[in-house]
C-alpha cells in the first residue's frame, strides 16, 4: 500500500514538474508573429499623414513612426510580444495625430468663415 503511495506521489510530482517546465516554456516563448498589429499599424500612419498630421502634430507623429520602426527590429529579434505592445502605442499614437490634424483644420475652417461673416458685417454696415 505504501509502495503504491509513492509510485503516485512520484508520478504526481513529475506531472506537475512537466506542466510547469511547459507553463514556463510557453512563457518564454516569443509567441506569434504580429504582423496584423504592424500592418494596422502603419494604415495608420498612412490615414495621419493623408490627414496632415505632418503639418500639425509632426511630434505625435514621428513619435508614432519611431515606434513603429523600434518594433520593426525587435520583430526581426524574434521579440514578439514587446513588438506588438510598441505596435499598439504606434497606432494609437497616429489615431490621435490624425484626430488632432483633422481638429485644427476644422478650427482653422471655422476662424476663417467666421473671419469672412465679421468683413460681410462690416461692409453691410458700411454701405448703410
Amino acid at each position: 500500500m505504501k509502495k503504491h503511495s509513492l509510485i503516485t506521489l512520484r508520478s504526481g510530482k513529475t506531472a506537475l514538474l512537466a506542466g510547469l517546465a511547459l507553463a514556463l516554456g510557453g512563457c518564454a516563448s516569443p509567441g506569434e508573429r504580429p504582423d496584423a498589429d504592424l500592418q494596422s499599424a502603419e494604415s495608420a500612419l498612412q490615414q495621419a499623414v493623408a490627414a496632415d498630421a505632418r503639418q500639425y502634430e509632426p511630434v505625435l507623429l514621428n513619435d508614432a513612426q519611431n515606434k513603429v520602426a523600434d518594433a520593426k527590429d525587435l520583430i526581426e529579434k524574434e521579440e514578439y510580444q514587446n513588438a506588438e505592445r510598441l505596435l499598439q502605442k504606434a497606432s494609437v499614437d497616429a489615431q490621435l495625430a490624425g484626430a488632432r490634424a483633422e481638429t485644427a483644420k476644422a478650427s482653422q475652417a471655422v476662424e476663417e468663415v467666421n473671419h469672412n461673416i465679421e468683413a460681410l458685417r462690416q461692409r453691410i454696415n458700411q454701405s448703410q
